[in-house]
């Protein structure tokens, strides 16, 4: 690889480092091209960025950033490395899972960064599966404020029916 090269490869995984708040460090080093192509496959269909590079440009992209949130990544940056970008903090990890059904414990993680988040070692993968995404915050928050209305109008339609049951009654 020319310096030239290097640079422009640099340069790219510096513009996805700034793009995505999330990214997954991963070793597919053990697939096979048959798997990796599946891997990729799956990943863009639940748009999810994989990127094979090495690890020393990694290393240099991230340093470029001056930023101490990347430093727990760094030990992970040994092997073949695979990175998996998006904008779902949990996708990578629910792609990786859903992998290993079928191919036992590979892709294996290193390290994800979740906002300013790092997750080290592969024995994180189902914390990373249950984290919950903006939307599904968003909607958990909406029946919590939801809930207590619901009980009120429904408190409020059965006194109604009890009231009008009792004058119902009266009448006859």
């Amino acid at each position: 690889m020319t310096p030239a090269q290097k640079n422009e490869a640099i340069e790219v995984l510096k513009s996805k480092f700034s793009q995505y708040d999330n990214f997954y460090v991963t070793n597919t080093e053990s697939l096979t091209v048959a798997q990796v192509s599946k891997l990729r496959r799956l990943c863009f269909a639940k748009n999810v960025e994989m990127k094979v590079a090495k690890n020393s440009l990694i290393k240099k992209a991230l340093e470029s950033f001056n930023d101490e949130k990347y430093a727990g990544v760094f030990e992970s940056l040994h092997g073949v490395t695979a990175l998996m970008f998006s904008e779902s903090p949990k996708e990578p990890a629910l792609i990786i899972s859903t992998f290993r059904k079928t191919n036992k414990e590979k892709p294996v993680l290193k390290a994800a960064l979740i906002g300013t988040d790092v997750f080290s070692g592969d024995n994180q993968l189902k914390a990373l599966t249950n984290i919950k995404t903006k939307n599904e915050l968003i909607g958990e928050v909406i029946g919590l404020l939801q809930s207590p209305a619901k009980r009120v109008l429904a408190a409020l339609l059965h006194h109604h029916e009890q009231k009008a049951e009792a004058e119902t009654a009266v009448a006859e």
